[in-house]
């Protein structure tokens, strides 16, 4: 008998992107998808600036395994749904 938890992915395979075509590996939803963003805000709340980064190389990568989307764009797909901070000054 198998254990659960070796049956199960871990946090970081969790909702993971299936290349080439940018899927969710957990829910079959574009990648990211809502659950990701949850986890990644949440993982990155402190040090929003990485996780820009981490999208960004996302974005890079998938730019040369997706073709141009009708509609909404790549850039919107990866990084659009990032809050915005508001600056100070």
């Amino acid at each position: 008998m198998t254990d659960a938890a070796e049956s199960s992915p871990s946090m970081a395979e969790a909702h993971a992107p299936s290349t080439p075509d940018w899927t969710c590996g957990t829910c079959g939803a574009e990648w990211p998808c809502e659950a990701k963003r949850a986890s990644l805000l949440k993982e990155y709340q402190l040090d929003r600036a990485t996780l820009a980064v981490y999208l960004g190389a996302c974005l890079a990568a998938a730019t040369l395994d997706l073709p141009a989307p009708a509609g909404r764009s790549l850039q919107e797909r990866f990084m659009g749904w990032l809050p915005r901070q508001r600056r100070s000054g």
